[in-house]
């Protein structure tokens, strides 16, 4: 009589460990469907850039004007309007600013070599500690040559089709800006159709309500964070612009215009501007003294844009830490080149946003989240709720 429960207790236990490694089981197959997600993912971004590397530009530039086409709204202009006439402006803008940067761009690439010659000469007094070192890689390399055998020829495999591949970059490249310009113009005055589509995909009032309220707040704070960005960039390239021509630097406008472009690119892009600068500096002054004003006064503006005015602009909910922004600069350079760098911040910004307003992905939002605002995170309960419905 005493075995029956015995052997329930023992059936008992067997369900329940069944029930525990089913579970595991299935946070095993969840973990691998989404590694495989994100490597397939990553895998049609590359091979596919041609088509998501546009529209991706489009949204960024569609989200970017929003505000102004809200704003134009609220004062009785349709969107067709106001988006066609932004459009029209920003194509305007970006060809003018190509035109006129095109030809000094032009003669600095065609006297790459003369500013090579002119800047070691100019370097030749810091150059001596490193002849050793260039010798002794000379002759290391020397000693590899040698070292081949004799009857091994090299390949050198010539160029083919440079004009053919440089008129196919074009096309490509033309391609993808009328895609950029000609969408965000759909996307703009198309105005709320993709909040309806969205709210009538949910079933309950209460669901739609929740859902237009997440789309809402993400599409202000990501609108607002680039509209802003983009205007504290251009500012700061036209400080630099017009700095550098007051220091009688060459093409100061082709300076300013890389600072703004740059500046898209936290750290990693105040260090190239600094470094081209004083680069251009140094071969164009007589004095060294007199050439390192030009890259200190850039740094001062860096330092004043990034430690005063974008905090203060824009607010430090959105800051992003510096390991995850190297490391979004670093997979999206790999992935898109150059274009695919300058996206990286505002796309972690984007993803960052979303991560704040749904639950399951608040640990990689604030893991994305600077040192400080993680500590803002560390508040009761109760205010960080308000925070987020507010």
């Amino acid at each position: 009589m005493k075995a029956e429960p015995i052997a329930s207790d023992a059936s008992a236990a067997e369900s329940h460990d069944a029930r525990v490694a089913a579970r595991a089981d299935m946070r095993l197959m969840r973990s691998l469907l989404i590694g495989i997600f994100i490597l397939l993912t990553a895998a049609a971004l590359y091979f596919a850039r041609a088509f998501f590397m546009p529209v991706i530009l489009a949204f960024l530039l569609a989200l970017t004007l929003t505000p102004i086409v809200r704003f134009l709204r609220k004062r009785g202009i349709p969107e067709v309007v106001s988006a066609t006439l932004l459009v029209l402006f920003s194509t305007v803008v970006f060809a003018s600013a190509g035109y006129l940067l095109s030809g000094p761009v032009i003669d600095l690439i065609n006297n790459s070599y003369s500013i090579g010659q002119q800047l070691t000469e100019r370097l030749a007094p810091f150059k001596r500690p490193l002849e050793r070192m260039m010798d002794l890689a000379h002759q290391l390399e020397a000693l590899t040559e040698t070292s081949q055998e004799p009857g091994l020829q090299r390949v050198a495999v010539a160029p083919s089709g440079i004009l053919s591949t440089a008129a196919s970059n074009i096309l490509e490249a033309g391609t993808a800006i009328t895609i950029v310009f000609v969408l965000s113009l759909f996307l703009l005055a198309s105005g709320t159709l993709f909040y309806e589509k969205i709210v009538q995909s949910f079933a309950s009032m209460t669901q739609k309500k929740r859902a237009l309220r997440v789309v809402y707040d993400v599409e202000r704070e990501i609108s607002h964070y680039l509209l802003t960005v983009s205007i504290i960039n251009v500012s700061l390239g036209t400080v630099i612009g017009l700095g550098l021509w007051g220091l009688g630097m060459p093409n100061p406008l082709v300076w300013g215009a890389m600072a703004a472009l740059l500046n898209f690119l936290p750290y990693v892009g105040a260090l190239m501007t600094v470094l081209i600068v004083a680069v251009i500096a140094l071969i164009s002054f007589d004095t060294i003294a007199y050439a390192l004003l030009a890259p200190a006064f850039v740094v001062l503006c860096d330092i004043i844009e990034g430690q005063f005015v974008t905090p203060m602009v824009v607010g430090r909910r959105l800051e992003i830490n510096a390991v995850a922004i190297f490391i979004a600069i670093a997979f999206w350079s790999w992935l898109w080149g150059f274009v695919g760098a300058l996206m990286a911040v505002p796309l972690l910004v984007v993803i960052k946003v979303f991560c704040d307003h749904f639950e399951s992905l608040s640990p990689f939002g604030n893991f994305l989240a600077a040192q400080h605002t993680a500590v803002v995170d560390e508040e009761p309960a109760g205010n960080n709720n308000h925070n987020k419905a507010a």
